[in-house]
C-alpha cells in the first residue's frame, strides 16, 4: 500500500500546508477540493485552474483513490452493491481482468435509492473489514475482523457510491456496513466531520446515522461530537438472555446500559435514538417479544425500526412472515411506540451486510 496522502484524508488546513510545503501556494487547496467534492473529479489533468506544473506534482504526491473495487451489482430496485479492496491499486484494474483480491482487505458499500416526493441516495458504508461482534446472524463477522478503514476510506465510499455510473449525490449516509463503527471511534468520527462539512460531502448531520451494537462509553461520546447525527442502536432483541445468545458482544454490556447511555445521548444531543431489531423467523419476533421490546423502548426517547431479515448461507436463520412482522408492528403501536417497517432493497443481489464478500471469498477458495 502506497504511503502518500489520501485526498480524502485532508482537511483544507491539513492539505494546504502540504502543499505550501511542495511549494503551491496554500489556497490551491481550496480549488483542489472543490473538484473533488463538488465537481466529483479526481483526476489532476482535469483540474483546468491549476498549472500543469502543479496537477503532476499533485499526481505525483497524492493518491486520489484508493482501493479497487472488484464486483459492482445492481438490482431491480435500483440498489447497487460495490465489493471493494483495499490491498489492490486503482491501476491494476487495467493491468488484469481476473483479479481475485484478499477478502481479508475487502470491505461492502450500497447505494440505496428512494424515489418519493424528495428523492432520496443513502450511502450504507463500512467502518471496518470485516467485524468482530460476530452476530450469529450477520455475514460480516464470518471471517472476524481484520482491520480498521481510516477516515479517507471511509469518505471515498460515500464519494464513490455518488459518482458510480451517474446515480446521482448521496443524500444521506448510515453506517451500517461492515464493522463496528464505534469500535474504530476516530476514524469514524473524522470521516463524519467530513462528511457533514461544507467543503466536502455537505451532507446534514440529521442525515447521518451511525449503528452500533453497544459501546456506551463511546455512545456517550458521540454525544458531544457537535454534530447532530442519528444513533441507532441495533438491539434485536428485548432482553438480555436472548440477546446473548444472538450477540457475542452483548455478554459484556446490558440492555439496561445501553438505555442508560441513549437517554445520555439525546440528552447531549437533542436527537431521539433509533432501535434497530432485524425480525428473525422463531427466534425474535414472537408478540411476547414485541410486548418487551415496548418496555425497553419506553425507557428513553426512542423509535424502533423494524428490519427483515435478509437470510445467509449456510447460516440457519430465515425471514419472517410479512403476517408475523405486521403484527410485531401493531403490538409495538398498540403500545405506544412509534414504529417502521424498513422496506426490504437489494435482495436479487444479496444487499444484505458482508454477503457479496462472502460470495467473493467463496468463488475465490473454488478456483
Amino acid at each position: 500500500m502506497t504511503s502518500r496522502p489520501h485526498i480524502f484524508d485532508l482537511t483544507p488546513d491539513t492539505l494546504g500546508e502540504l502543499i505550501a510545503g511542495w511549494g503551491m501556494p496554500a489556497y490551491r487547496a481550496g480549488q483542489v477540493l472543490e473538484w473533488v467534492y463538488q465537481q466529483q473529479v479526481t483526476d489532476p489533468e482535469q483540474m483546468t485552474n491549476l498549472g500543469k506544473a502543479d496537477r503532476q506534482l499533485l499526481s505525483d504526491k497524492l493518491d486520489f483513490t484508493r482501493g479497487m473495487v472488484l464486483g459492482h451489482q445492481l438490482a431491480t430496485d435500483g440498489t447497487q452493491k460495490m465489493l471493494i479492496d483495499w490491498s489492490l491499486s486503482p491501476q491494476e484494474a487495467t493491468s488484469s481482468l481476473n483479479v481475485l483480491g484478499d477478502s481479508n482487505s475487502q470491505t461492502e458499500c450500497v447505494m440505496i435509492p428512494a424515489n418519493d416526493a424528495r428523492p432520496r441516495r443513502t450511502a450504507c458504508i463500512s467502518s471496518q473489514i470485516g467485524c468482530a461482534v460476530g452476530c450469529k446472524f450477520c455475514a460480516s463477522g464470518l471471517g472476524g475482523l481484520d482491520g480498521n478503514l481510516t477516515a479517507g476510506q471511509i469518505v471515498q465510499q460515500v464519494w464513490q457510491l455518488g459518482t458510480k455510473d451517474k446515480v446521482g449525490r448521496i443524500s444521506h449516509v448510515v453506517f451500517m456496513g461492515m464493522g463496528e463503527p464505534l469500535a474504530n471511534f476516530a476514524e469514524v468520527t473524522r470521516a463524519i466531520k467530513t462528511i457533514n462539512a461544507p467543503w466536502g460531502l455537505g451532507i446534514s448531520g440529521r442525515r447521518i446515522t451511525v449503528s452500533t451494537v453497544g459501546l456506551p462509553s463511546q455512545i456517550r461520546k458521540l454525544g458531544g461530537l457537535e454534530i447532530p447525527i442519528t444513533l441507532a442502536i441495533s438491539l434485536h432483541a428485548p432482553n438480555d438472555v436472548l440477546r446473548r445468545e444472538l450477540i457475542p458482544w452483548a455478554k459484556s454490556v446490558t440492555i439496561e446500559e445501553l438505555v442508560d447511555a441513549g437517554r445520555a445521548y439525546f440528552n447531549e444531543s437533542g436527537r431521539e435514538v433509533t432501535l434497530e431489531y432485524i425480525l428473525l423467523g422463531g427466534v425474535n419476533d414472537q408478540p411476547q417479544h414485541a410486548q418487551e421490546l415496548a418496555q425497553v423502548a419506553k425507557k428513553l426517547r426512542s423509535n424502533v425500526n423494524l428490519i427483515r431479515y435478509n437470510e445467509v448461507a449456510p447460516l440457519p436463520f430465515s425471514r419472517p412472515a410479512d403476517a408475523g412482522v405486521r403484527l410485531f408492528q401493531q403490538t409495538l403501536q398498540t403500545a405506544g411506540i412509534n414504529c417502521h417497517i424498513r422496506a426490504s432493497r437489494g435482495r436479487d443481489i444479496a444487499a444484505a451486510c458482508g454477503q457479496l464478500r462472502h460470495e467473493h471469498d467463496q468463488r475465490t477458495s473454488n478456483n
